[in-house]
């Protein structure tokens, strides 16, 4: 049966079907009294099947992935290492899975004018956590001139079966952007787009470097990476510009990816 479906950014439900499912539940709720005349009676069937489809469209409207906050300079503290930019320090209020202890605070600087992104609940992991299977995006920021950055959180157990596991334990830092690549790209990720390698040893932590350039990807032509494991999660930094922005702000993206921990 041909329907047109009824698109939410959650779900789609054909319209067809939820009609007639809605129909067929309420009909039996409409007053008697109203039989005698049809036109009330159809009338106030759709009003009803109109009423339960409005939350959906509501849901829809209020759950945006790209929502502008404030610039980020007015609500965070100045970097102590360069007071040009300012410090993100990630606690539980700002995660669903920092709040249940599955992912280890992690902090970066950024500078001031850029703006943090809502993220859309399904991407969050919100309703995983902490058991979640895939990964998911911890936070975002963005300034539309010079790119965005993100973290993208995995679960050790997809990428080794090893509890506990450091980034040298799950392989060499050529495997570990094999798997997490499409979550760099934002779609497919190509070994020959990796340009360079490293890795960074800060105190008791070691952290995979990575420089990319995607000209498929999704996320922007060229992309900065950095990871690192820690208790049950492989913790991801992705900075993002297209060639535009990549001209001007490759120095400050590198200056953010670099300050990067956990």
């Amino acid at each position: 049966m041909s329907t047109s479906p009824f698109t939410t950014s959650l779900f789609t439900i054909p319209t067809s079907s939820y009609s007639t499912h809605f129909s067929s539940k309420l009909s039996d709720q409409v007053p008697a009294t109203l039989s005698q005349n049809h036109t009330p009676r159809r009338e106030l069937l759709k009003g009803l099947i109109a009423l339960q489809i409005l939350p959906l469209v509501v849901l829809r409207e209020t759950l945006p992935s790209h929502a502008r906050e404030v610039d980020v300079g007015s609500f965070l503290p100045p970097s102590p290492s360069d007071p040009s930019f300012v410090l993100f320090k990630a606690s539980t209020k700002d995660t669903p899975a920092l709040r249940a202890g599955n992912v280890q605070p992690y902090q970066f600087i950024l500078p001031p004018t850029w703006k943090q992104l809502r993220i859309a609940n399904i991407l969050s992991g919100n309703y995983c956590q902490p058991k979640c299977a895939e990964p998911w995006v911890e936070v975002k920021f963005e300034d539309e001139k010079q790119g965005k950055v993100q973290i993208v959180a995995s679960p050790l157990i997809r990428l080794t079966n090893k509890p506990n596991a450091t980034i040298e334990d799950i392989g060499s830092p050529e495997r570990v952007i094999a798997s997490l690549g499409p979550f760099v790209t934002g779609n497919t990720y190509d070994p020959e787009e990796l340009l360079e390698t490293s890795v960074e040893k800060l105190g008791d932590q070691t952290y995979y470097k990575y420089v990319l350039e995607t000209p498929y990807a999704l996320t922007g032509s060229h992309n900065l990476a950095k990871a690192t494991a820690k208790g049950n999660t492989v913790v991801l930094f992705v900075a993002s510009a297209n060639d535009k922005q990549w001209q001007t702000s490759q120095k400050t993206l590198k200056a953010m990816l670099d300050s990067f921990q956990v």
